[in-house]
């Protein structure tokens, strides 16, 4: 946007180095342009916060020997100017170079140095880069073309105080299309880039201080993943699972384990290889993917199981210390000893910081790898003292005995699995801390899937090896051996090495040996080479689990709480030191932990902890299917060895097991889930995180849409599609709520406004407006769209809305407007642009429909009112304009003229020209009390909410006079079916002879029954063509005075003159044409006094006028005739075609 050069080519060329950067003001500033400046101007202006550092590729960098702000020295080729650039001046680009420049390089490696915009860093304390294209720009390089259209860089695509960079902010498309002289926005998010302020607090909580602890794959994730899976499991039960299911069965249940969490590993890596992982681990891969209701169900649940799981780990841990033989009072309390004393280390541990609880757990791996070394190196080294106790070293006889199930005590196969299942719940150990490490989307499939892998193999070879080495039953007795006499009727495996275990079945068919796969489970102690490095194992394994636990919940909770899901727990979100530690989360889930720990039983709660990790696995599962059935653009993961429908199966096998393992447990965890799920669903946070939810309903939607526009429109699929033109959503309440009451759940609503002015129009604006007001509709609970659009006037912008609102099926196609109350106010030629929209209604095959008032529709002019737009429903990019309309009180019914319909929302606009400014004062907040109302403004308040209360008992009075196909009666029994009208009754009104009113009674009532509408009472009027009462007729005729022609008092071409410049005018000739539909009108007044002077409402065949015959002022006229004085009046006239059909 530079001045084009004015310098021959060859110096321009000699000076470009020089001319790269930008010119740093010293303070001395010329008087005006002189032909020595350079294009553009700067200032260096310093900010409070400009000490903190910058990136160098994304910070201005002085030229060594210039002086930064404060006097300081920088560094030569690369010291950060702690400031900002601000243009004071567009300069003649002539001339000789300026004295001082920046150099691009330090900016970006490469010919393009900063775009402008706003650049955001992700630690709190640093400067914050605010520039607009017209006051405000750098001077750049792009290709080696001067222009501030920008290369495709990293920095653009970063949320605001995005942890691992700065933001930067590209150029907008208004800053690089929009005209020079047109003021510029004034927000500096004009891209819609700007974070919601929750979002904004949660990226800056986020954001990584210096000197953060961040682990690679090896440390962060596999070690914790394989301690996890490597639990107490497997020293302590994989023998007795051995010794129940064999050989065979054992690793089947290994294997189906390993099938569930390889297909759950597949499935987390695809997410977090979705775009960047924060901290939250399970939480913050389901909630980003399926959405907080999901995902905060399951956080809460997730965190809990941690903590307890810590307790679970903890009291297995105390004990093996019991078994050891130091009882110091009972075992109950001695458990609940050691384990206060243990838990107590472990949250020093952890609350010492990550890099010490990383370098404990790489310890107790050392020591359980030491352990599992040690079991198989002592499985290859039999001993003559360890034979009686049932291990006899690897041999064929005892591995084939071992090969087939031998479940005893009422076992089975999936209780067996059950119990070892828990065992490979550990996988998201690393996925948990996803906030600690330093490449999540490397770090989490590697680690989880390898982790799965080598403790797969682990768990197969020690079912292997016990199976191969051991016997099932051994009574520890050397003395149990074999004579000469016996060896030959000896068929057990123990025989073969002279042993005689027979005596373990006793007569009754139980078994009382204390030794063997079956009944000791410390047997893999009697195999290892030196058996107290497995109980170090056993301790390892336990505690190791336990401290990850104690790690994982706390920053799943604290990621829960950042997002604000459950209102109350912000407290928890709060983190401390270089790594943001959750302090306050790990207090919490200590005396979670301690309080179970106290219990010291935990039998019960141990089922329900697995199903809720099974829970989360399942959710991870379903996250995949549902993100690849949504075809979302988004979803792109970078990990590509997963298959949606691998992962459903991975989901519905996750559900199984949770049954497998204990169904009253499984019914529970659903229960939890599901109350969890209802209650985020019922609160709606304000949190938008693009998840699968909303690609899927936007894929339904789209599908659905074609697929209806593929069928034909039936009649009894009719449904009245509406589109309403309110003007701002908030300025025509009754409107709104009437038409709504009507359409809810029924029927498409659209809120038209046309926007037009003197001025050019503002598209942006439109574009935030359409935005804010959408939110305010959800906000209230009522089910429409906002549909602005800019136009000359009304009638041109109806058109626009009536040809293009809408999508396929869902288009409207009935047109509701409120009364012109004011017509006789203005300028006349606003009634033939409005009578003009009746008209291209009917054009389009429209139908119309008519809301009259006696109070009026438009409440834009009360300033006395509530704020109907918080700031939370301000779109990204707004400035902070509170808008006071009070939805509590307030409705009216002014035209849609052209001066009213840019006046309709006391939302300050642009493009309004000054009659309109004068009329639309900015309703801004502020601390006072709210002024008196005169007594008609608050007539208009009441009655604006007149169709949002209930109605009482009362009648819908149903004037159908003109068969126009059924909507005249549709609309009423619609109404009359909803909640707040339903003791409301129908009456319905219709024309008739007088010699045949019971005649026509009856075919009514006969219609009536066959459309299945209830009514209460069918009157026929035989009066309707009875001359009306003169006095009326006169003021029919005073009212119309003004605006006839009188074409016979003046010359022909004079008259045609007139009526060419001013065709609403009456002639003679057309009123004396239309003089009995004209009598009708005035009659039919007279008859709604009569019989529907206190009904609730009345909806009435509306009257149509012939385009080019009937003049507006004339039909404005009846209109006005025909519904002053009267209750809330709806007119109604359809496009003639059946909207209702009595056939099945």
């Amino acid at each position: 946007m530079s001045a084009p050069p004015s310098t021959p080519p060859a110096q321009e060329e000699n000076q470009a180095p020089e001319n790269e950067g930008l010119t740093v003001d010293t303070g001395l500033k010329p008087a005006g342009p002189t032909p020595s400046s350079s294009r553009f101007q700067v200032d260096l202006v310093a900010e409070a916060a400009s000490g903190a550092d910058k990136t160098p590729s994304s910070d201005s960098t002085l030229a060594s020997g210039d002086k930064a702000p404060d006097g300081s020295e920088p560094a030569a080729g690369g010291e950060e100017a702690k400031g900002r650039f601000r243009v004071v001046n567009f300069m003649d680009p002539s001339g000789a170079s300026p004295p001082e420049v920046v150099p691009a390089e330090g900016f970006q490696n490469g010919d393009t140095v900063m775009s402008e915009g706003s650049l955001h860093s992700s630690t709190g304390g640093q400067h914050h880069y605010h520039y607009d294209t017209h006051t405000n720009t750098y001077y750049l390089r792009t290709f080696g073309h001067n222009t501030i259209d920008a290369v495709p860089n990293i920095d653009f695509y970063r949320q605001s105080a995005a942890p691992l960079g700065d933001k930067l902010i590209r150029p907008t498309l208004s800053e690089l299309h929009d005209e020079l002289d047109k003021e510029p926005f004034e927000d500096g998010f004009a891209n819609g880039d700007e974070l919601t302020p929750a979002e904004e607090a949660a990226a800056k909580e986020a954001a990584e201080p210096k000197g953060a602890v961040k682990f690679g794959w090896i440390k962060g994730v596999l070690v914790r993943c394989m301690l996890n899976i490597w639990g107490v499991m497997l020293f302590i039960r994989m023998s007795w699972i051995v010794g129940q299911a064999g050989i065979v069965l054992s690793c089947v249940i290994v294997l189906m384990a390993t099938v569930v969490t390889t297909i759950t590993g597949l499935s987390t890596s695809a997410i977090a290889t979705n775009g960047f992982v924060r901290g939250g681990g399970a939480y913050y891969l389901i909630s980003r993917s399926l959405g907080p209701e999901f995902g905060g169900s399951i956080g809460l649940i997730f965190a809990f199981a941690n903590a307890v799981a810590v307790a679970m780990y903890v009291v297995g841990f105390a004990e093996t210390v019991v078994d050891v033989d130091c009882i110091m009072t009972d075992e109950i309390n001695d458990i609940r000893i050691i384990g206060t004393i243990t838990v107590i280390l472990l949250l020093g541990i952890s609350v010492a910081g990550m890099e010490w609880e990383a370098k404990a757990q790489i310890f107790l791996l050392v020591v359980l790898i030491t352990a599992i070394f040690n079991y198989f190196i002592g499985s290859f080294i039999p001993l003559k003292s360890k034979e009686s106790q049932g291990f006899f070293g690897y041999d064929s006889a005892i591995m084939m005995e071992n090969m087939g199930p031998d479940f005893r005590d009422t076992e089975s196969f999936f209780s067996v699995f059950a119990i070892f299942f828990p065992a490979a719940t550990g996988i998201l150990a690393g996925a948990n801390i996803s906030g600690d490490l330093s490449d999540p989307q490397l770090a989490i499939p590697r680690g989880t899937l390898l982790a799965i892998l080598i403790t797969g193999i682990v768990y197969l070879g020690v079912a292997i090896s016990t199976g191969s080495c051991i016997v099932r039953d051994a009574t520890g007795n050397g003395n149990d051996t074999l004579t000469a006499q016996f060896m030959v009727n000896c068929t057990d495996a123990a025989c073969k090495f002279g042993y005689d275990f027979s005596s373990c079945k006793g007569d009754d068919g139980q078994y009382n040996c204390r030794y063997g796969l079956q009944n000791d489970f410390q047997v893999m102690s009697i195999v290892s080479g030196f058996g107290p490095i497995i109980t170090a194992g056993i301790f390892s394994a336990t505690l190791s689990s336990a401290l990850a636990s104690l790690v994982s919940a706390p920053k799943v909770f604290q990621a829960l709480c950042k997002d604000n899901i459950y209102p109350g727990l912000e407290m928890f979100a709060k983190g401390y030191g270089k790594n943001n530690e959750p302090l306050r989360g790990y207090i919490l889930t200590f005396c979670i932990a301690l309080a179970f720990i106290l219990i010291a039983q935990l039998n019960v709660i141990a089922p329900i902890i697995s199903n809720f990790f099974l829970a989360s696995y399942a959710l991870i599962n379903f996250s995949v299917f549902h993100a690849s059935l949504a075809n979302s653009p988004g979803w792109r993961p970078s990990f590509k060895f997963y298959n949606m429908w691998v992962s459903l199966a991975g989901a519905v096998l996750c559900c199984v097991v949770m049954f497998v393992i204990n169904w009253w447990a499984a019914l529970m965890t659903n229960v939890i889930v599901m109350g969890l799920y209802i209650y985020v669903s019922y609160k709606k946070p304000d949190v938008n995180w693009g998840s699968s939810t909303q690609a899927l309903t936007y894929h339904q939607a789209l599908t659905h849409s074609l697929h209806l526009s593929s069928v034909e429109d039936h009649i009894k699929n009719f449904r009245p599609q509406c589109l309403v033109m309110t003007g701002y959503p908030n300025s025509r309440p009754a409107l709104l709520h009437l038409v709504h009451a009507f359409t809810k759940n029924v029927g498409l609503m659209i809120c038209g406004h046309v926007r037009t002015g003197t001025r050019r129009p503002n598209f942006k604006e439109l574009s935030n407006d359409q935005t804010r007001y959408q939110r305010w509709l959800l906000k209230n609970k009522t089910k429409a769209f906002y549909t602005p659009v800019f136009a000359d006037d009304m009638r041109q912008g109806t058109q626009y809305l009536l040809q293009a609102a809408g999508l396929g099926r869902l288009r409207p196609n009935t047109l509701v407007i409120g009364y012109k109350s004011d017509w006789r106010d203005g300028d006349m030629m606003n009634v033939e642009t409005y009578i003009h929209m009746i008209h291209d209604a009917f054009d389009f095959q429209y139908g119309s429909v008519v809301l009259r008032l006696k109070e009026g529709l438009d409440v834009s002019h009360i300033s006395e009112q509530d704020d109907l737009l918080s700031s939370q429903e301000k779109t990204s990019g707004m400035k902070d304009v509170v808008v006071s309309i009070d939805m509590t009180d307030g409705d009216s019914s002014k035209p849609l003229s052209k001066a009213t319909s840019v006046q309709n929302s006391p939302a300050i606009q642009k493009d309004d020209d000054d009659e309109c400014k004068a009329a639309t004062k900015p309703l801004l907040k502020k601390d006072k009390s709210p002024q008196r109302l005169n007594v008609a403004d608050q007539r208009l308040l009441d009655a604006s909410q007149l169709f949002k209360r209930k109605q009482g008992k009362g009648t819908v009075d149903v004037w159908w006079l003109f068969d126009d196909g059924g909507l005249t009666l549709l609309i009423p029994y619609l109404l009359t079916n909803k909640k707040k009208w339903k003791d409301c009754k129908i009456r319905v009104f219709i024309g008739g002879k007088i010699n045949r009113i019971d005649h026509d009674r009856r075919a009514m009532a006969t219609l009536l029954s066959k459309f299945r509408i209830d009514f209460s009472d069918i009157n026929v009027l035989g009066d309707i063509n009875t001359k009306p009462k003169k006095e009326n007729v006169t003021a029919f005729e005073e009212m119309i005075e003004p605006y006839r022609l009188n074409e016979d008092d003046m010359e022909q071409d004079a008259a045609e003159a007139q009526k060419a410049s001013e065709p609403w005018r009456i002639t003679d000739n057309e009123l004396e044409l239309y003089r009995a539909k004209t009598n009708r009108q005035i009659r039919l007044n007279e008859l709604l006094k009569e019989h529907s002077s206190t009904a609730n409402l009345i909806v009435m065949s509306m009257p149509l006028a012939r385009k080019g015959a009937v003049s507006s002022a004339l039909y404005m006229s009846w209109l006005e005739t025909l519904s002053k004085d009267l209750p809330p009046l709806l007119l109604v006239r359809g496009n003639h075609q059946s909207v209702l059909t009595f056939y099945s």
